[in-house]
């Protein structure tokens, strides 16, 4: 194996043993919610004025897929669209109080797993951080370009 299979393992083991450690916990905490559904929350939280298509292009979905999740969402009463004043066209999604709460409980739970993994980054230098991003923005970029010549542009 040479060394970028070993590293595209390695990436994939990485992410497996955090999603597999991480998971009992986000599922008992936030019962009764599907990922995609807790994510969308967790987007509609950090984002502003988010709307189908910005959402769309954060999560890696289709506008059709999200449009059903955000109708989902509104069912449950964890988001409600809304339009400006200026802009009657686009529907734009907040969260309702009870959104609030899952997304709060979310980035609680991040939190957490950051502080239960911070043993590890203490010991990162300035350096290695640096080249850590450094490659990972390359390799976005190059994906980023993998993804625009299928005919779908997502920035």
């Amino acid at each position: 194996m040479n060394k970028q299979e070993q590293v595209m393992m390695d990436f994939r083991d990485l992410f497996n043993k955090m999603a597999w450690l991480n998971k009992n916990k986000m599922e008992d905490n936030l019962k009764g919610y599907k990922p995609s559904e807790v994510h969308c929350i967790e987007s509609i939280g950090k984002n502003t004025d988010p709307n189908v298509t910005k959402l769309a292009e954060s999560l890696y979905m289709t506008r059709g897929a999200l449009s059903k999740l955000t109708k989902r969402l509104i069912e449950k009463g964890l988001i409600e669209s809304y339009q400006k004043p200026d802009n009657k066209k686009e529907i734009y999604f907040r969260l309702t109080e009870q959104g609030k709460v899952i997304y709060k409980i979310h980035e609680d739970l991040h939190q957490e797993f950051q502080e239960r993994d911070q043993a590890v980054f203490a010991q990162v230098t300035e350096e290695q951080f640096d080249s850590m991003l450094s490659f990972i923005e390359k390799y976005s970029r190059h994906l980023d370009a993998e993804i625009k010549k299928q005919g779908i542009d997502i920035n």
